[in-house]
């Protein structure tokens, strides 16, 4: 990968990272490859080739070029112009309407965040699970933000469920948050000692992190009502 690839991926996982700090969502996007396996179907490859080349990749290259406008109005927290556009470039449920994945998978995660950040979310859970990606950090940063909607929801025990399946799911030091909120949620639900568990795998195992400096806190409001 060149520099210029690497660094134009970072800028990418960093702008939205800003952008969705309130939601713990990173973004990478990752496009999509074709493959075939003709298995001696000569004909069929030929013509699975030729639509390929003439058809399905320059359909993808338009598709991903109608990101662009969509991807600065989110950068710039303008939810609501990168989810349905400005009367003149296309937002992101335009984009998935018209090309489906070929703008590449991290579309859902867009429209999933943007959803979430304008408090729909129904339609946020509905993007969200459609988001497919290798990268197991991103990969819990979207359960978690499932997690988010269902707590908009009011689903707390759902919500419950997402934040320790990304936790589990990262386990690195953005578990640390996933933790927090599940722990949050359990005193929301009535579960004191569940959600001291949570605070205290924080503590122990992520102690460097923000949540971790702050985590005392949550620790001694629990064992003082005991």
């Amino acid at each position: 990968m060149t520099a210029k690839k690497t660094n134009s991926k970072v800028e990418k996982i960093e702008s939205v990272g800003e952008a969705v700090s309130k939601t713990e969502v990173f973004f990478k996007n990752y496009g999509k490859t074709l493959a075939y396996i003709g298995g001696g179907l000569i004909v069929l490859a030929a013509v699975i080739i030729l639509y390929i080349q003439f058809y399905a990749n320059p359909l993808k290259q338009e598709a991903q070029g109608q990101t662009f406008t969509a991807e600065q109005y989110f950068r710039a927290e303008d939810y609501d112009k990168a989810l349905n556009g400005d009367g003149n470039a296309l937002g992101f449920i335009q984009i998935i309407d018209e090309y489906g994945d070929k703008a590449g998978e991290a579309i859902y995660l867009y429209a999933g965040i943007c959803q979430l950040q304008l408090g729909n979310a129904t339609e946020a859970i509905s993007y969200l699970d459609k988001y497919r990606t290798d990268d197991a950090i991103l990969t819990a940063r979207a359960i978690a933000c499932t997690g988010d909607a269902h707590s908009i929801l009011n689903n707390f025990s759902e919500a419950l469920k997402y934040y320790l399946q990304a936790a589990n799911h990262a386990d690195n030091v953005y578990a640390a948050a996933y933790l927090l909120k599940a722990g949050i949620i359990c005193e929301e639900m009535g579960k004191p000692q569940e959600a001291l568990t949570y605070y205290k795998r924080i503590k122990e195992n992520y102690p460097s992190t923000p949540e971790g400096y702050e985590i005392d806190k949550y620790i001694s409001r629990i064992e003082v009502a005991e």
